[in-house]
C-alpha cells in the first residue's frame, strides 16, 4: 500500500468567503494574517531603516529617464539620425525606423509602443513604480494608503498580463537593433568605429540583457518543465534556462542600466546630429 497521506478533495470552490476573496485575486483566506503593517494608518512602521530612501531614488530615476525618454520621441524628432563623414547613427528610439506618409506625427510614437509595454508591464517596473509612485506598498511593514487588495484582476491592472507578449516583440526588436549596431561600426562600407558606434553598442547590449534575463523567457526556455530529462530536447533546454536565470538574478540591474543606455544612445546621436559633439573616429 501507499504510505502517502490521503488527500482530501473539495467539491467546490469552498466557503462563499473563501471564493469571494478569491476572486479578488488575493490568494488569501479570510481572517488569515496579511503581514505587519496591514490596516494601519499610511506610512505607519516600526521600521528604523531608512526604508523611503529607495521609493524616492526610483521615483526620481524613473522621472528623469522617462521624461528624457518622451521629449525624444515626441519633440525631438528633427535629430534621431547622424549620417556625416561615413557614418550612420540611428537613435534607438526611432529604430525600427518607420514613417509613413499619412503619420504626421513622429515616426518613434509608431515603434515605441512595443518596448514601451515591455517595461511597464515588466515584473521589475511594476514593483517599482507601484512602490514609487502608487505607495502600494510602500515598503515592507509599511501602512499602506487603501486597505484593499484586488491584484491584477481589474482595468487597467489587468493589462499586466500582456507582458509575455509584449516579450515576443521585444524579441524582434532586438533584431533591427543588432542591424543598426553593424551600420554604425561600417564607414563608407568598411569597418570602422566612432564614438557613436561604441554608444549604439552598449545600448544594444544592455536592451539584449535586459530582454534575456526577463522572468518570462526564463519560463519560457524551461522555467515551465517539471523533468528536464523528460522533456524534448530537455539537455539543451536545461542549459538555456540556466544561462537565463543567471542573468534574471541581475534582471533589476539590467533593468536600470538598459533604461540609462538607450537614453545616453539616443542622446549622443542627437548631440552629434546637432552639431554640438565632434564624433571621433578611432579607426
Amino acid at each position: 500500500m501507499s504510505s502517502r497521506p490521503s488527500r482530501s478533495w473539495s467539491s467546490g470552490a469552498g466557503t462563499a468567503g473563501a471564493a469571494r476573496d478569491l476572486a479578488r485575486g488575493t490568494g488569501t483566506a479570510q481572517g488569515a494574517s496579511r503581514g505587519a503593517a496591514y490596516g494601519d494608518r499610511f506610512g505607519a512602521t516600526e521600521r528604523t531603516d531608512p526604508w523611503w530612501r529607495i521609493p524616492i531614488l526610483q521615483a526620481v530615476g524613473l522621472l528623469i529617464l522617462i521624461g528624457y525618454a518622451n521629449y525624444a520621441a515626441i519633440l525631438g524628432a528633427d535629430h534621431y539620425h547622424y549620417v556625416a563623414n561615413g557614418r550612420d547613427y540611428l537613435s534607438p528610439f526611432f529604430s525600427p525606423y518607420v514613417h509613413p506618409a499619412w503619420w504626421p506625427f513622429s515616426p518613434a510614437l509608431l515603434v515605441l509602443v512595443f518596448p514601451l509595454g515591455f517595461r511597464a508591464t515588466c515584473y521589475y517596473y511594476r514593483k517599482a513604480y507601484y512602490r514609487s509612485f502608487f505607495a502600494d506598498p510602500m515598503g515592507c511593514a509599511v501602512g499602506e494608503p487603501r486597505k484593499g487588495y484586488a491584484g491584477e484582476t481589474k482595468f487597467p491592472f489587468v493589462l499586466q498580463n500582456l507582458h509575455r507578449f509584449f516579450l515576443y516583440a521585444a524579441l524582434v526588436f532586438l533584431i533591427f537593433l543588432w542591424w543598426d549596431v553593424i551600420r554604425a561600426f561600417t564607414f563608407d562600407g568598411r569597418f570602422g568605429m566612432g564614438g557613436g558606434s561604441l554608444a549604439i553598442l552598449a545600448s544594444t547590449g544592455l536592451l539584449t540583457l535586459y530582454t534575456f534575463s526577463c522572468h518570462s523567457l526564463r519560463h519560457l526556455v524551461g522555467g515551465n518543465v517539471d523533468c528536464f530529462s523528460c522533456a524534448v530536447a530537455g539537455g539543451p533546454r536545461q542549459k538555456t534556462w540556466g544561462v537565463v536565470s543567471v542573468l534574471n538574478e541581475h534582471h533589476m540591474a539590467w533593468a536600470w542600466w538598459s533604461l540609462l543606455g538607450v537614453c545616453f544612445g539616443d542622446f549622443y546621436v542627437r548631440m552629434c546630429s546637432m552639431g554640438v559633439f565632434q564624433d571621433p573616429r578611432f579607426f
